[in-house]
Parts: C-alpha cells; sequence; structure tokens
C-alpha cells in the first residue's frame, strides 16, 4: 500500500467518486485493477459512475475475481466497506476497443456530470477521473477543453491550476489547452500571479508545506538572453515574480527550462510553474515513472486524474498498467485529509499557537 496513506482503517473513511473514463479507453480495466486489492476499502469508500453491465464485461477483460462491486440508487444510499456503482446510464452499450465514438463520449460525460452532481450536494470527498477524449466535454451545448476546465466552470472559479505531481516533484501550468501559438498572448502578469498564488495556498493546505518555494520557468530558450530573443521574462515573468515576493510568497526565477530539469534543480522547490502544457509536461512525464497524477488545484472539491490519455491503442488487452490511476486515489485521499487538517488548525486558536511553537523549537 502506498506509504502516504499512513492513517489507520478505523479513521472515517472518506467517499471517493470515480468516473469511468472513456469505455473504449483502458480507463475500466485500470480502475478495476486498482479497486481489486481489496486494502483499498480499508482507506476509502468508492462510488463508480458508470453502469453495472460495462463493469461485468471489463471484470472478465481484466480477470479480476476479487472486484465485487455493489449496485446503488443514490450516493445517499452508500454502502460502506463495499465498491458501490451508480448507474449513470441504463442502456446497454456495445464496446469498441480503441475506438473514439459519439456514444462512448455521451458516456463519459453522463459519468463525469452524475460525480460532480454528487459532489457539489457534498455526498464525494473527492472524485478521481479515468482518462477522457476531449470530445466528450464538446457536446451538447458543452465547450470545454478537459476535466480541468470542465470542473473550474462547475464549481463556479474563474480559474484553476492543473498540477502534475509525483514523488519527486510538482509542476503547475500557466496555460494548459490552448494552441501553443496562442501562448504568448497568454502569458501574462495577471496570469501568472494568479497561479502561483493557487499554487502556494495548494502546496500549504493541500501537502502541508509551510513555507513552500517556487520555481518559476522562462517562456524563451535561455531565459530570452537579456531580451536578445524574446523580452517575456523581463517585460512580464520576473515583475509577476517580484509583486509576489513582496506578498511574502518564494517565487524564484525565470529559469531557462532545458537546464532547470537537466540539473535537477527541481529537488530545490516545491513546487514548479511552467509557462505551457508541454514545457512541464514533457519533462514530467519523462521522470515520473508512471507514478504522476493529475491534480485540479484551486478549486472547493479535489479532483485527481492518472497523468495519461484513453489508451486506445492498448484497449482491451489487459496490460495497462493502474499505477498511475491508484496513485491519483491515493493522492485524493491524502490531499482530503491534509485540508481537513489545515482548516482545523487555522479555525482553532489553540492549534495555532501549539504549532508555531512546535515550528520554533
Amino acid at each position: 500500500m502506498n506509504s502516504r496513506v499512513t492513517e489507520a482503517a478505523t479513521v472515517e473513511k472518506p467517499v471517493i467518486g470515480i468516473t469511468i473514463g472513456d469505455i473504449n479507453g483502458i480507463g475500466p480495466e485500470i480502475i478495476i485493477k486498482t479497486l481489486s486489492d481489496s486494502r483499498i476499502l480499508n482507506y476509502c469508500t468508492p462510488i463508480i459512475y458508470s453502469n453495472a453491465g460495462l463493469l461485468n464485461f471489463y471484470r472478465k477483460v481484466a480477470d479480476a475475481k476479487n472486484f465485487n462491486p455493489v449496485t446503488i440508487s443514490t450516493a445517499a444510499h452508500i454502502k460502506h466497506g463495499q465498491i458501490n456503482v451508480i448507474q449513470a446510464w441504463s442502456e446497454p452499450i456495445r464496446i469498441n476497443f480503441g475506438q473514439e465514438l459519439e456514444e462512448s463520449n455521451l458516456c463519459s460525460f453522463k459519468s463525469i456530470e452524475f460525480a460532480t452532481a454528487d459532489a457539489k450536494s457534498g455526498h464525494l470527498d473527492a472524485i478521481v477521473t479515468a482518462p477522457i477524449a476531449k470530445n466528450s466535454l464538446n457536446q451538447e451545448g458543452l465547450n470545454f477543453a478537459g476535466h480541468t476546465e470542465y470542473f473550474a466552470h462547475y464549481f463556479g472559479q474563474s480559474s484553476s491550476l492543473m498540477f502534475m505531481v509525483s514523488e519527486d516533484m510538482r509542476v503547475g501550468l500557466v496555460t494548459g489547452h490552448i494552441p501553443i501559438a496562442s501562448v504568448p498572448e497568454w502569458i501574462t502578469i495577471e496570469r501568472i500571479t494568479d497561479k502561483l498564488k493557487m499554487m502556494n495556498a495548494s502546496l500549504i493546505q493541500d501537502f502541508g508545506i509551510i513555507r513552500p518555494k517556487i520555481a518559476v520557468l522562462a517562456l524563451n530558450p535561455h531565459a530570452g538572453e537579456n531580451g536578445l530573443i524574446g523580452n517575456e521574462e523581463q517585460t512580464v515573468i520576473s515583475p509577476a515574480i517580484e509583486m509576489l515576493r513582496n506578498e511574502e510568497i518564494l517565487a524564484f526565477g525565470p529559469f531557462p527550462a532545458d537546464a532547470f530539469f537537466a540539473r535537477k534543480l527541481y529537488n530545490q522547490y516545491n513546487g514548479v510553474l511552467a509557462m505551457y502544457h508541454d514545457q512541464g509536461l514533457i519533462p514530467f512525464k519523462v521522470l515520473d515513472q508512471d507514478r504522476g497524477v493529475n491534480y485540479t488545484a484551486g478549486l472547493s472539491i479535489i479532483r485527481t486524474s492518472p497523468d495519461h490519455g484513453t489508451g486506445y491503442d492498448i484497449a482491451g488487452q489487459n496490460i495497462a498498467s493502474e499505477t498511475s490511476f491508484r496513485e491519483a486515489l491515493y493522492l485524493a485521499i491524502d490531499i482530503m485529509r491534509k485540508r481537513k487538517s489545515y482548516l482545523e488548525m487555522n479555525e482553532n486558536p489553540l492549534k495555532r499557537q501549539i504549532k508555531r511553537e512546535k515550528e520554533r523549537s
């Protein structure tokens, strides 16, 4: 069992909603493999938003004899100590391994829709999402680039932070799912300071780091070479860093991205803020060895996901690794507990005083 989840099984267990992802991808397989380990139920009570027939089909694909869920009508009727399933759709759906289809996208969306509604009504402590095709959130009047944007909109927040988390590093993004040609116009002082504030707050309340140190990456090669190959570092990124350091947020940089990762400077910081998607995710995925988690910071709800996609090329072959999904589940539990502890500490003056005295000693 992951060492980060250390509390005893007797502690009240969080309720974790799990969305099924693309039913023609590896989502159902990695969910079933993860929950086939009965020890998971010592740490949480899962609710899968899917379809009992679909899960029974994938149970055979994954040869998961220990996967024995129970179907419940609503989250209010949850059965603790068991794997719960809520029917997000009732009609039978044909499985077409490795194919993105309109009906599979609709199933993905229905699963997300049910889970978010239950989270908003207070039935869930966190949501773990399996990978989807992006078109799942571009139908029925929807226009979202991915889970991150959907959850930010659904929970009424103007922005959120795509935060990639592993044992070795935490990488957040200023810009996410936008074309690379649009990145420079999105790099503004306001956006950088907004993301840095969210990252700093998340590192404190979600990860228990008292005084986080955050590295900020440059946009241009060699950090612009003093304006020779770009001036965003001088006109935008450095002023944003200086502004927040005046607010006692420990942000440093901007660092040339290639040298930063090559020299393993990420080991010296609690978080790294990258300017665009691939700048942060390529080194993260190379270094995380399938243990990474995509966390949406800055939301009232806790949402995590594995750091990979639908895996169409290996769907239905029973070879998909559940490691990243399992890590996403553990991280959701961990963040829920740390956030609860943080809120209790800050609501209780005596606890705050004790904490300060421990810090001094």
